[in-house]
């Protein structure tokens, strides 16, 4: 078995971190990107995976956002798994809080039959 190549430069082997009898564990990354303290990439959330972009503007109040960072992706469902588009919705702070007292002004997505 090989070695994985790191994944912060791609190109040397990850470093090895001990031994336990045939068992070897391996770090994160190659010995030259820990003593440069390179930081890996945080791996996206799986809605950003699955696709979904935030809206301008918040679902709930129509409020409109002067900076991205000010909305956040909801749940409708509360499965942070589920990322199909009818259970993710784009929230504002406020209304997140207001989400989480339990008034919820959507239903959950549609039940769709597996074939």
């Amino acid at each position: 078995m090989t070695r994985p190549l790191c994944p912060t430069c791609s190109a040397r082997p990850v470093a090895i971190n001990c031994h336990r009898g045939e068992q070897i564990y391996y770090r994160r990354q190659c010995d030259a990107c820990l003593r440069a303290g390179k930081k890996l990439k945080p791996k996206p959330p799986a809605w950003a995976q699955s696709g979904y972009k935030k809206k301008e503007r918040c679902e709930l109040c129509n409020f409109k956002a002067k900076y991205i960072k000010q909305l956040f992706v909801y749940h409708v469902d509360g499965n942070l798994k589920n990322t199909n588009g009818f259970n993710l919705k784009t929230v504002c702070a406020n209304c997140t809080i207001e989400l989480s007292t339990g008034r919820l002004p959507w239903r959950p997505a549609p039940l769709v039959p597996d074939f």
